[in-house]
Protein backbone atom coordinates (compact mmCIF):
# COMPACT_ATOMS: atom_id res chain seq x y z
CA UNK A 1 0.00 0.00 0.00
CA UNK A 2 1.78 3.21 -0.71
CA UNK A 3 2.76 5.61 2.00
CA UNK A 4 2.13 2.52 4.27
CA UNK A 5 3.19 3.14 8.05
CA UNK A 6 4.78 -0.25 8.48
CA UNK A 7 3.42 -3.79 8.52
CA UNK A 8 1.09 -4.81 10.68
CA UNK A 9 -0.13 -8.85 10.09
CA UNK A 10 -2.29 -9.30 12.97
CA UNK A 11 -5.89 -7.97 13.41
CA UNK A 12 -7.09 -6.76 17.00
CA UNK A 13 -9.99 -6.27 17.95
CA UNK A 14 -11.23 -2.56 17.90
CA UNK A 15 -10.87 -0.89 20.96
CA UNK A 16 -9.64 2.73 22.29
CA UNK A 17 -5.74 3.48 22.50
CA UNK A 18 -4.11 3.77 25.48
CA UNK A 19 -3.23 7.87 25.64
CA UNK A 20 -1.51 9.90 27.90
CA UNK A 21 -1.73 13.62 28.46
CA UNK A 22 0.00 15.48 25.97
CA UNK A 23 -2.88 16.03 23.08
CA UNK A 24 -5.17 17.55 25.75
CA UNK A 25 -3.00 20.66 25.58
CA UNK A 26 -3.80 20.45 22.19
CA UNK A 27 -7.87 20.27 22.14
CA UNK A 28 -7.67 22.93 24.84
CA UNK A 29 -5.96 25.25 22.69
CA UNK A 30 -7.95 24.52 19.40
CA UNK A 31 -10.78 25.84 20.69
CA UNK A 32 -9.00 28.96 22.17
CA UNK A 33 -7.72 28.97 18.69
CA UNK A 34 -11.04 29.72 17.08
CA UNK A 35 -12.66 31.61 19.93
CA UNK A 36 -9.77 34.44 19.66
CA UNK A 37 -9.89 34.78 16.22
CA UNK A 38 -13.96 35.06 16.27
CA UNK A 39 -12.89 38.58 18.56
CA UNK A 40 -10.44 39.44 16.21
CA UNK A 41 -7.23 38.45 17.95
CA UNK A 42 -4.61 36.60 16.35
CA UNK A 43 -3.26 33.95 18.70
CA UNK A 44 -0.69 32.27 16.64
CA UNK A 45 1.22 35.87 17.76
CA UNK A 46 0.50 34.91 21.05
CA UNK A 47 1.47 31.49 20.70
CA UNK A 48 5.13 32.99 18.95
CA UNK A 49 5.29 35.39 21.40
CA UNK A 50 4.40 38.29 19.16
CA UNK A 51 7.42 37.42 16.37
CA UNK A 52 5.35 35.32 14.03
CA UNK A 53 3.54 32.11 13.69
CA UNK A 54 2.15 29.35 11.63
CA UNK A 55 -0.51 30.18 9.19
CA UNK A 56 -3.63 28.29 10.55
CA UNK A 57 -5.15 25.60 8.62
CA UNK A 58 -8.08 23.95 7.86
CA UNK A 59 -9.10 22.37 11.19
CA UNK A 60 -8.62 19.03 10.15
CA UNK A 61 -11.32 17.24 7.49
CA UNK A 62 -11.57 14.05 8.96
CA UNK A 63 -14.48 11.59 7.37
CA UNK A 64 -15.78 8.12 8.56
CA UNK A 65 -15.56 5.37 6.30
CA UNK A 66 -17.70 1.78 6.42
CA UNK A 67 -18.30 1.95 10.04
CA UNK A 68 -18.85 4.60 12.46
CA UNK A 69 -15.91 5.93 13.88
CA UNK A 70 -15.81 6.58 18.40
CA UNK A 71 -16.26 10.69 18.85
CA UNK A 72 -13.40 10.49 20.80
CA UNK A 73 -11.03 9.16 18.35
CA UNK A 74 -12.64 11.47 15.58
CA UNK A 75 -11.69 14.48 18.01
CA UNK A 76 -8.24 13.65 18.68
CA UNK A 77 -7.69 12.88 15.15
CA UNK A 78 -9.03 15.92 13.84
CA UNK A 79 -7.15 17.54 16.52
CA UNK A 80 -3.74 16.20 15.39
CA UNK A 81 -4.21 16.76 11.85
CA UNK A 82 -5.53 20.39 11.88
CA UNK A 83 -1.87 20.72 14.15
CA UNK A 84 -0.21 19.14 11.14
CA UNK A 85 -1.78 21.58 8.83
CA UNK A 86 -0.97 24.96 11.01
CA UNK A 87 2.56 23.49 10.41
CA UNK A 88 2.92 22.71 7.05
CA UNK A 89 1.01 26.11 5.91
CA UNK A 90 3.55 27.71 7.75
CA UNK A 91 6.44 26.40 5.95
CA UNK A 92 4.92 26.00 2.48
CA UNK A 93 3.75 30.12 2.28
CA UNK A 94 7.63 30.41 3.84
CA UNK A 95 8.33 29.30 0.69
CA UNK A 96 5.59 31.18 -1.47
CA UNK A 97 3.93 28.08 -1.84
CA UNK A 98 0.17 27.10 -1.37
CA UNK A 99 -0.44 23.93 0.98
CA UNK A 100 -3.34 21.72 -0.09
CA UNK A 101 -4.60 19.74 2.78
CA UNK A 102 -5.44 16.59 3.30
CA UNK A 103 -8.08 14.34 4.32
CA UNK A 104 -7.84 11.50 6.94
CA UNK A 105 -10.95 8.96 6.35
CA UNK A 106 -11.11 6.32 9.47
CA UNK A 107 -12.45 3.13 9.00
CA UNK A 108 -12.90 -0.34 10.59
CA UNK A 109 -12.21 -3.28 8.86
CA UNK A 110 -11.55 -2.32 4.96
CA UNK A 111 -12.46 0.40 3.42
CA UNK A 112 -12.00 1.30 -0.67
CA UNK A 113 -9.32 4.27 -1.58
CA UNK A 114 -7.93 5.25 -5.21
CA UNK A 115 -4.94 3.00 -4.59
CA UNK A 116 -8.23 0.05 -4.23
CA UNK A 117 -8.90 -2.07 -1.42
CA UNK A 118 -7.34 -1.89 2.15
CA UNK A 119 -7.91 -4.06 5.03
CA UNK A 120 -6.75 -3.39 8.90
CA UNK A 121 -3.86 -5.55 8.41
CA UNK A 122 -2.49 -3.07 5.87
CA UNK A 123 -1.94 -0.43 9.00
CA UNK A 124 -2.32 3.45 8.16
CA UNK A 125 -1.56 4.44 5.21
CA UNK A 126 -1.17 7.26 2.61
CA UNK A 127 -3.02 7.01 -0.69
CA UNK A 128 -1.60 9.62 -3.47
CA UNK A 129 -4.49 9.15 -5.80
CA UNK A 130 -6.80 10.74 -3.51
CA UNK A 131 -4.34 12.40 -1.38
CA UNK A 132 -6.13 10.75 1.77
CA UNK A 133 -4.62 9.34 4.93
CA UNK A 134 -6.64 6.08 5.73
CA UNK A 135 -6.44 4.95 9.28
CA UNK A 136 -8.32 1.99 10.90
CA UNK A 137 -10.03 2.59 14.40
CA UNK A 138 -8.59 -0.78 15.87
CA UNK A 139 -4.99 0.99 14.81
CA UNK A 140 -4.30 2.60 18.40
CA UNK A 141 -5.02 -0.15 20.17
CA UNK A 142 -2.95 -2.58 18.48
CA UNK A 143 -0.16 0.20 18.78
CA UNK A 144 -0.47 0.08 22.41
CA UNK A 145 -0.99 -3.81 23.41
CA UNK A 146 0.64 -5.70 20.11
CA UNK A 147 3.56 -3.26 19.52
CA UNK A 148 4.07 -1.59 23.18
CA UNK A 149 3.81 2.30 21.76
CA UNK A 150 1.44 3.67 24.02
CA UNK A 151 0.31 7.24 24.71
CA UNK A 152 -1.01 10.14 22.47
CA UNK A 153 1.96 11.18 21.07
CA UNK A 154 2.75 7.96 19.64
CA UNK A 155 -0.61 8.12 17.73
CA UNK A 156 0.53 11.87 16.79
CA UNK A 157 3.91 10.83 15.25
CA UNK A 158 1.68 7.83 13.07
CA UNK A 159 -0.92 10.73 11.73
CA UNK A 160 2.56 13.16 11.25
CA UNK A 161 4.44 10.48 9.78
CA UNK A 162 1.37 9.83 6.86
CA UNK A 163 1.26 13.75 6.63
CA UNK A 164 4.90 13.49 5.89
CA UNK A 165 3.66 11.36 2.58
CA UNK A 166 1.17 13.74 1.67
CA UNK A 167 4.03 16.17 1.87
CA UNK A 168 6.32 13.98 -0.46
CA UNK A 169 3.04 13.72 -2.77
CA UNK A 170 3.19 16.86 -2.96
CA UNK A 171 6.52 17.97 -3.90
CA UNK A 172 6.81 15.03 -6.17
CA UNK A 173 8.73 12.84 -4.59
CA UNK A 174 6.19 10.29 -4.34
CA UNK A 175 5.07 10.22 -7.56
CA UNK A 176 9.09 10.18 -8.50
CA UNK A 177 9.44 7.10 -6.87
CA UNK A 178 6.52 5.11 -7.46
CA UNK A 179 7.59 5.55 -10.77
CA UNK A 180 11.19 4.35 -10.82
CA UNK A 181 10.30 1.79 -8.58
CA UNK A 182 8.14 0.25 -11.42
CA UNK A 183 11.77 -1.12 -13.04
CA UNK A 184 13.72 -1.57 -10.35
CA UNK A 185 14.75 -4.90 -8.75
CA UNK A 186 12.72 -5.76 -5.21
CA UNK A 187 16.05 -5.27 -3.18
CA UNK A 188 16.57 -1.62 -4.90
CA UNK A 189 12.59 -0.91 -4.69
CA UNK A 190 13.20 -2.08 -0.64
CA UNK A 191 16.16 0.09 -0.38
CA UNK A 192 14.73 3.18 -1.83
CA UNK A 193 11.16 2.35 -0.23
CA UNK A 194 13.52 2.89 3.13
CA UNK A 195 13.89 6.16 2.29
CA UNK A 196 10.76 7.43 1.39
CA UNK A 197 9.66 6.18 4.95
CA UNK A 198 12.62 7.68 6.87
CA UNK A 199 11.97 11.00 5.47
CA UNK A 200 8.53 10.86 5.92
CA UNK A 201 9.33 9.95 9.97
CA UNK A 202 11.89 12.78 9.17
CA UNK A 203 8.85 15.15 8.48
CA UNK A 204 6.78 14.17 11.39
CA UNK A 205 9.71 15.21 13.40
CA UNK A 206 9.89 18.51 11.51
CA UNK A 207 6.36 18.87 12.62
CA UNK A 208 7.09 17.95 16.22
CA UNK A 209 9.73 20.63 16.62
CA UNK A 210 7.26 23.23 15.74
CA UNK A 211 4.53 22.31 17.99
CA UNK A 212 7.12 21.90 20.66
CA UNK A 213 7.91 25.28 20.34
CA UNK A 214 4.39 26.44 20.64
CA UNK A 215 4.68 24.89 23.86
CA UNK A 216 1.97 21.79 23.37
CA UNK A 217 4.09 19.34 24.01
CA UNK A 218 4.53 17.94 27.57
CA UNK A 219 7.42 15.62 29.38
CA UNK A 220 7.47 12.15 27.74
CA UNK A 221 5.93 13.25 24.82
CA UNK A 222 9.01 13.22 22.51
CA UNK A 223 10.22 9.68 24.60
CA UNK A 224 6.65 8.60 23.92
CA UNK A 225 7.22 8.99 19.70
CA UNK A 226 10.63 7.49 19.84
CA UNK A 227 9.41 4.49 21.59
CA UNK A 228 6.91 4.33 18.53
CA UNK A 229 9.74 4.59 16.42
CA UNK A 230 11.85 1.86 17.60
CA UNK A 231 8.71 -0.30 18.21
CA UNK A 232 7.79 -0.41 14.72
CA UNK A 233 11.45 -0.73 12.59
CA UNK A 234 11.84 -3.69 10.55
CA UNK A 235 14.34 -5.22 12.48
CA UNK A 236 12.63 -5.42 15.59
CA UNK A 237 9.14 -6.43 13.98
CA UNK A 238 10.65 -9.22 12.10
CA UNK A 239 12.06 -10.52 15.51
CA UNK A 240 8.71 -10.52 17.39
CA UNK A 241 6.77 -11.97 14.26
CA UNK A 242 9.42 -14.68 12.87
CA UNK A 243 12.04 -14.49 15.32
CA UNK A 244 14.77 -14.07 12.76
CA UNK A 245 16.04 -10.39 10.48
CA UNK A 246 15.97 -10.22 6.83
CA UNK A 247 17.70 -7.02 5.83
CA UNK A 248 17.33 -7.30 2.39
CA UNK A 249 13.62 -7.20 3.00
CA UNK A 250 13.54 -3.90 5.22
CA UNK A 251 11.34 -1.49 3.10
CA UNK A 252 10.57 0.72 6.44
CA UNK A 253 13.88 1.21 8.18
CA UNK A 254 15.13 -0.38 11.26
CA UNK A 255 14.37 0.80 14.83
CA UNK A 256 17.73 2.95 15.70
CA UNK A 257 17.24 4.97 11.52
CA UNK A 258 13.37 5.42 12.59
CA UNK A 259 14.13 7.16 15.99
CA UNK A 260 17.50 8.76 13.96
CA UNK A 261 15.76 10.58 11.45
CA UNK A 262 12.24 11.56 13.46
CA UNK A 263 14.84 12.95 16.15
CA UNK A 264 17.30 15.12 13.55
CA UNK A 265 13.55 16.77 11.90
CA UNK A 266 12.82 17.55 15.72
CA UNK A 267 16.38 18.98 16.29
CA UNK A 268 16.37 21.33 13.38
CA UNK A 269 12.84 21.90 12.39
CA UNK A 270 14.34 21.66 8.53
CA UNK A 271 13.38 20.20 5.82
CA UNK A 272 17.41 20.13 4.58
CA UNK A 273 17.93 18.02 7.70
CA UNK A 274 15.30 15.49 5.96
CA UNK A 275 17.59 14.43 2.71
CA UNK A 276 17.41 11.13 3.19
CA UNK A 277 18.63 10.41 -0.45
CA UNK A 278 21.61 12.24 -0.57
CA UNK A 279 22.67 10.74 2.66
CA UNK A 280 23.43 7.52 4.13
CA UNK A 281 20.57 6.33 6.12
Amino acid sequence: MPGGFGRNPVRLPIGRGASGGGLSGIIILVVLFFVLKACGIDPLQILAGGGGGMAPGGGGQVTEGQAPANDEMTQFVATVLAETEDVWNGIFQSQGLQYEEPKLVLFAGQVRSACGFASSASGPFYCPGDKKVYLDTSFFDQLSKQFGASGDFAQAYVIAHEVGHHIQNLTGILPKFNQMRQNMTEAAANEMSMRVELQADCFAGVWAHYTAQKGLLEEGDVEEALNAARQIGDDTLQKKMQGYVVPESFNHGTSAQRQEWFAAGLKSGKLSSCDTFNNAI
